[in-house]
C-alpha cells in the first residue's frame, strides 16, 4: 500500500483519528484477572505507536469488558496526543 507523501517527499502528517489503525482486545491471566491488549499504528507512515518498549500494562481488571474499555481509553489518549504533536 502506498503511503501519501507531503510536498517535501516525507510521509503526510496524521490529521484525523482515521489516520490510525487500532486493535483492542483483552486477555485473561487468571480467573477474574484481565488485562487490555492494544495495537495502534499510524497509517500515514506505518509507525507503531503501541505497543512500545516499556509500555505499561493495561490492567488488571475484574472483567473482560473493563479491560477492553481501558484499552480503548488508552488508545484515544495516545491518538489525541499524537495528533497534537506527532513524532517523526
Amino acid at each position: 500500500m502506498a503511503r501519501p507523501l507531503s510536498l517535501l517527499g516525507r510521509p503526510a502528517r496524521p490529521s484525523t483519528t482515521d489516520d490510525y489503525a487500532v486493535s483492542v482486545a483483552s486477555k485473561s491471566v487468571h480467573k477474574g484477572i484481565y488485562f487490555g491488549t492494544l495495537s495502534v499504528i499510524r497509517k500515514t507512515d506505518g509507525r507503531v505507536l503501541h505497543p512500545f518498549d516499556g509500555a505499561p500494562d493495561i490492567g488488571p481488571f475484574p472483567t473482560f469488558e473493563e479491560a477492553r474499555n481501558a484499552a480503548h481509553a488508552f488508545a484515544s489518549r495516545l491518538i489525541s496526543s499524537d495528533l497534537l504533536n506527532p513524532e517523526d
